[in-house]
């Protein structure tokens, strides 16, 4: 704990440990917690427009009021910035910048600008540092934390990036109040994956005090953001590179994927949204295994259901294509070890685990069972 933050998570990795703070007041008290990082009172701020729109200024103005310099570059808002172009164009602007290895890259934004713009400095000067400043739900209980960052191809997505540990994490809670509500359940749709992936009763917690989360319970939301990061710090420490158990992380996120690829990443499905309808297939898949109960899939739908989110197939609009195609698109998953496609599977609420014998009718099933409810 300390006086400038409501909370404080520790993601403990040796010389590359920091902090996550959470609370709301974060973004104008920054440049106290950024003091004991600057080399010079320098940094450069990523951001993108929309959000730029509603928090650079006031971040913007507490840093020149503490003496700090503190160029920005707002990009386009949207998925499609996580790209090739926009990186080099970021990258070149921090060259232009004359940013030092010494001084701070600030991601402000959400999932995107965070993955932006972590990437963009691992590779300046073959590493700079930076600090994230999440702006959604999504990106303060998930993408922020963890040091992973990168960048979308046309052969799918984040297939391209490094891993990156931030300096810090500013996860000011009271950001959440200017998401539009899509935004605010999109991300919640990550918050769900930690109960369902490792703690059962926070699932429970969720059931309970999720409506009001959604409506705009400060102390809901800053509690969800706490556990959901404790578990991810927790993860990221034992796993940090991904060669085991963090893959747990990944619930969901195989179909979720695939169904970005398959909607063009655009606004037809949001990134959030596909994990909560993936963490829901990803259920059906091991109730139809014998893994888990039958009722496990149904409470996790009727949980989604009660939040107002996107929950199955048929609940993206427009044309998706057939189960063989979705199939495909998700053999481009990043989690594909030896040309075998890596689920995770679960075999209760809060007891997931990663799976590479999925017996390709039972994916081919669920998938065609439900693109035949649509």
């Amino acid at each position: 704990m300390t006086e400038l933050a409501a909370h404080c998570v520790e993601v403990p990795l040796g010389t590359r440990a920091y902090q996550v703070r959470i609370g709301p007041g974060l973004l104008t008290e920054a440049p106290a917690h950024l003091d004991p990082l600057l080399a010079r009172p320098r940094v450069a701020i990523l951001t993108d427009e929309a959000v730029a729109a509603l928090h650079l200024q006031a971040l913007r103005a507490a840093l020149t009021a503490a003496g700090i310099d503190a160029p920005a570059l707002a990009l386009p808002a949207g998925e499609g910035t996580k790209s090739w172009a926009h990186l080099a164009r970021a990258t070149e602007w921090l060259l232009e910048q004359r940013i030092e290895r010494r001084d701070l890259v600030i991601g402000l934004g959400g999932g995107v600008i965070g993955d932006l713009a972590g990437f963009a400095a691992a590779i300046l000067r073959r590493g700079v540092r930076f600090v994230q400043c999440p702006t959604t739900l999504l990106a303060q209980v998930d993408s922020s934390v963890g040091g992973k960052t990168g960048i979308n191809t046309a052969q799918g997505k984040n297939l391209v990036g490094a891993f990156h540990q931030p300096a810090l994490v500013l996860a000011d809670t009271a950001l959440l109040d200017t998401l539009p509500a899509r935004d605010l359940l999109a991300g919640y749709g990550e918050v769900v994956k930690y109960g369902l992936l490792g703690d059962s009763a926070f699932f429970d917690w969720l059931e309970r005090h999720g409506p009001a989360l959604a409506a705009g319970d400060a102390q809901a939301r800053a509690h969800a953001v706490r556990r959901s990061v404790e578990m991810k710090a927790g993860i990221v420490a034992r796993d940090e590179f991904e060669a085991g158990e963090r893959a747990l992380l990944n619930l969901g996120h195989t179909f979720c994927h695939a169904l970005e690829a398959a909607t063009g990443y655009s606004a037809r499905l949001l990134h959030g949204e596909g994990v909560a309808i993936g963490c829901a297939l990803a259920f059906e898949l091991s109730a139809r295994m014998g893994l888990c109960a039958q009722e496990a899939p149904s409470r996790v739908r009727a949980h989604l259901r009660a939040m107002g989110m996107k929950a199955t197939l048929a609940d993206i609009p427009g044309d998706l294509p057939d189960a063989d195609a979705l199939i495909a698109l998700m053999a481009q998953d990043k989690k594909v070890v030896d040309g075998r496609l890596r689920l995770i599977l679960a075999r209760d609420i809060g007891a997931a685990f990663v799976a590479d014998d999925v017996p390709a009718e039972a994916l081919h099933a669920v998938l065609a069972d439900a693109l035949a409810l649509r």
